[in-house]
């Protein structure tokens, strides 16, 4: 399964010029919003309702702690006002006004830290030159000299073959969620002893993992931020999450996905075309968030 992100909704009105939406008209975009997630995971979404599990889309919403409802739902973003819209007040950092339904300043202002946090790290990653080296070994290093796997799935090399891939070539990982689930051995082998405290310092775009983290900031700062740019993230996160595990030791072929075979020349080269790809699509978007959320931060201190 592969995904592309692309501007497939209306834009709502910045953030600059609050708008007003009448009933009809915020009701079409939250229905063309409803079809663009069925399109991007609708039979996901069916299977999940009966309880199935999926260990390549399922990391969006476990690893994330986030729920299809947080794709599903369309919010118009702030500075936005919606006529006839009572049903989206009994949803979190929405109010009443005389023109309409909106989410509210107070909202914003409760949010002011996030905003920050945000605008930090999205700016810190958006400054860094891109790195393509990695080859997606962040999965391998999860496994190296362990029994223990984190998907209940076979690896293609075997665990000693597996080791082997880890131990012909350097760890370059540059993301401290993905590294801090290195097993021991595979620690010391990284470029970087990379903690928490540090993560600014780098965060860079051609990470698949920060790629992804775009989504994560969609959803967690919603809904300040349109559904049109969270949807956008949220398939590039597929797409990323997609490259990431097929280029991981796991057999994923019984569910559809051809490896990128990163212990060969020709894969590696295959690793970097796509994630280059991924990357550039990363930063466009990664830059709509930051403008986004740098004048939301601002209009967050002076409400």
């Amino acid at each position: 399964m592969t995904t592309v992100a692309s501007s497939r909704l209306p834009s709502t009105a910045p953030v600059r010029g609050a708008s007003v939406l009448t009933a009809d008209q915020w009701r079409s975009r939250r229905a063309t919003h409803r079809r663009a997630v069925d399109e991007l995971i609708g039979p996901y979404l069916d299977a999940r309702r009966r309880g199935a599990r999926h260990p390549v889309i399922d990391f969006l919403f476990t690893y994330y702690s986030s729920r299809p409802a947080h794709v599903l739902r369309w919010h118009p973003g702030y500075g936005v006002v919606l006529e006839d819209a009572d049903e989206f007040l009994g949803l979190r950092g929405y109010e009443q006004t005389d023109a309409g339904v909106r989410v509210g300043a107070a909202h914003l202002r409760h949010r002011a830290d996030a905003l920050v946090a945000a605008v930090d790290m999205l700016g810190a990653t958006a400054r860094r030159p891109v790195r393509l080296g990695c080859f997606g070994l962040h999965e391998w290093a999860m496994v190296y000299r362990t029994d223990d796997t984190r998907h209940d799935l076979p690896l293609r090399l075997g665990g000693a073959g597996t080791d082997a891939v880890v131990e012909s070539m350097p760890l370059r990982c540059t993301h401290f969620d993905a590294f801090r689930f290195f097993t021991d051995p595979a620690r010391p082998r990284n470029d970087a002893t990379l903690t928490r405290a540090s993560q600014i310092e780098h965060e860079q775009p051609g990470c698949l993992h920060a790629t992804m983290d775009l989504y994560r900031y969609c959803f967690t700062l919603s809904p300040l931020v349109p559904s049109d740019l969270t949807l956008d993230c949220f398939a590039l996160a597929l797409r990323a999450r997609d490259l990431d595990m097929r280029a991981s030791p796991y057999d994923l072929g019984g569910l559809g996905y051809e490896p990128v075979r990163i212990e060969t020349p020709a894969g590696r080269a295959d690793y970097v075309r796509e994630q280059s790809a991924i990357a550039e699509l990363g930063t466009t978007l990664r830059s709509r968030l930051l403008t986004l959320c740098t004048e939301l931060a601002e209009r967050a201190h002076h409400t």
